[in-house]
């Protein structure tokens, strides 16, 4: 059993609500405090650590009890919080035009398999967050890279990891599918 100063309910929630929660249950935390967050969306996974990595809180891990995720989370101290972020973004609609313009871009899809399968752009190209790092030799760096997720939080912290590892045309779109109002496809019928 992993000791715990909170223990956070966030079971039957999908993002972003995981993390909304979790940042307000963060404040009654003191710096160096660990708390627990149950939850049972799988994507949780990567926006949790996503979101603790660009807060400047330590993501400590995740341990999986049947359905439950039990994601780790200590808080940082003051002088440890910032929110970093990829500096470069476009929107939606700007996208948009971006993609009837140009024909040798890469629209990289950082959300979950399942989420990519029933809802994605058209020619977008599925590597979960959770899978980036092992991916990362596989995709050009010479290419303009827009990323996406839900709603641009993971899509933000795949920008940053894509720009460190040498990759200088990378942009992040926000807010991402949970706005999207192009063109969409199916991976399942």
């Amino acid at each position: 059993m992993i000791h715990s100063n909170k223990v956070l309910d966030a079971k039957g929630l999908a993002c972003p609500m995981p993390i909304v929660k979790t940042k307000k249950a963060m404040n009654d935390l003191g710096a160096g405090q660990v708390i627990e967050v149950q939850a049972t969306d799988k994507g949780s996974t990567a926006d949790l650590k996503a979101w603790a990595i660009r807060m400047g809180h330590h993501y400590l891990g995740t341990v999986e009890e049947g359905e439950i995720l039990r994601h780790y989370v200590r808080k940082s101290g003051g002088e440890e919080q910032k929110d970093k972020r990829h500096p470069h973004v476009v929107s939606n609609d700007e996208l948009i035009k971006l993609m009837e313009e140009k024909k040798d871009m890469l629209v990289l899809d950082v959300r979950e398999s399942a989420e990519y399968a029933f809802n994605h752009i058209p020619n977008a190209v599925s590597v979960p967050l959770g899978e980036l790092e092992e991916q990362i030799n596989e995709l050009d760096k010479e290419a303009e890279v827009y990323v996406v997720c839900r709603t641009g939080n993971r899509s933000d912290l795949a920008a940053q990891k894509l720009f460190e590892a040498g990759f200088k045309k990378v942009t992040n779109v926000v807010p991402g599918m949970s706005e999207w109002n192009g063109e969409t496809e199916k991976a399942v019928k």
